[in-house]
């Protein structure tokens, strides 16, 4: 009897436990599309300006900031991990230091963060190219990141998780959807 009984307090305790691990998961991707939601729109205007693919912009700011989370992040509006000049230190009270450059505000470090992806060697070969995985592969090549077959591989996981590149694609098909179609009418007005 005292065997069957704890039996099944050690299964309540278990199924439980695999809830809040469930409810956990709901609620960080929950918040990764809220996140994802939020910077949608800056993402896409500066994917179109600098002609990088939206999956590559949205890709690298979910890994490199935690989606948002990362103390660098909020404390720094440091989106993508770029080494810099920061003001921590003038803080009163506070003992946090980092190497981290900090940011006005979140469109400084996403324009950063595209200005200077454009400046590299590889860009002028893959400008206007919405190909990820060659983009991934020309940043993890350049150096990007200090472990690049991690980095590399943690990319391509948010973008296949989050379907980044479809969003991409559903932009090229608006935008040649916008485009005025040939009337060929005039094509047939003798000259």
């Amino acid at each position: 009897m005292y065997c069957h009984t704890n039996f099944k307090l050690i299964a309540k305790r278990f199924i439980c436990f695999l809830l809040f691990i469930l409810f956990s998961f709901c609620y960080a991707d929950a918040q990764l599309h809220s996140y994802i939601k939020k910077y949608k729109p800056l993402v896409e205007k500066l994917s179109a300006e600098y002609q990088i693919p939206y999956s590559i912009i949205m890709g690298v700011s979910i890994i490199e900031s935690g989606g948002g989370k990362s103390k660098n992040c909020k404390l720094l509006n440091n989106f993508f991990g770029i080494v810099g000049k920061n003001s921590l230190h003038k803080l009163k009270g506070k003992t946090y230091r980092s190497r981290f450059k900090q940011y006005p505000d979140a469109e400084a470090s996403f324009r950063d963060f595209c200005h200077k992806m454009s400046k590299k060697k590889f860009y002028e070969s893959l400008q206007g190219n919405d190909d990820y995985h060659l983009w991934v592969n020309a940043m993890s090549k350049s150096g990007y990141s200090e472990f690049h077959q991690i980095w590399k591989k943690n990319i391509l996981n948010a973008i296949k998780l989050y379907k980044l590149a479809a969003v991409s694609k559903q932009e090229d098909e608006q935008q040649s959807a916008e485009l005025p179609l040939k009337d060929s009418t005039l094509d047939s007005i003798p000259k």
